[in-house]
């Protein structure tokens, strides 16, 4: 058992690069929406203990959520038996031209490369359900990359910590 788990970490380091420094949670899972929940739980506790206002917790917690549905329905159409990783590490950067601890959450998926011509937005004005999720990632995350490597398409979300704005006593 012990060579197995060796040779899985071996393999998602291979495919993933080092991700170990700053690493805070690392979440594997099949690509099954009931597990979405849990996943939003982890989260919305993750950024609460990392320092993240109430709104920008609901935010972060949303977009992964969101991140994560479109895995699910487009680079796996649906299935619920396939692979995704998650990797959640503290960062360092700017936020609003100020040094700022962040949050890093890398998801990773097996499913076919997308075109980025297939990242399209619907118009906000457009009334109907669906397709807003992008809009709600953009809007929530500070850092919003995508790319393909080693057969493995990466969706890489930073959000900054901000401090909390003082109200000047006069």
């Amino acid at each position: 058992m012990k060579a197995l788990d060796t040779e899985r970490r071996s393999k998602a380091k291979e495919r993933n690069g080092d991700l170990s420094r700053g690493l805070l949670l690392r979440l594997e899972l099949p690509s099954d929406p009931s597990l979405l929940c849990a996943v939003r739980g982890a989260v919305e506790r993750l950024t609460e203990s990392f320092g993240f206002s109430a709104p920008d917790c609901r935010a972060v917690t949303r977009a992964v959520d969101e991140a994560l549905t479109n895995i699910i329905r487009h680079a796996y159409n649906g299935r619920p038996d396939q692979p995704i990783e998650m990797f959640f590490r503290s960062v360092h950067g700017q936020a609003d031209r100020k040094a700022s601890e962040g949050l890093e959450i890398l998801l990773c998926d097996r499913g076919p490369s997308i075109k980025r011509a297939q990242l399209c937005m619907r118009a906000l004005e457009e009334v109907k359900p669906g397709g807003l999720g992008l809009h709600f990632i953009q809007q929530s995350m500070d850092i919003v990359e995508y790319k393909r490597a080693h057969g493995t398409n990466r969706l890489r979300l930073v959000k900054y910590v901000r401090a909390p704005k003082r109200e000047v006593n006069s």
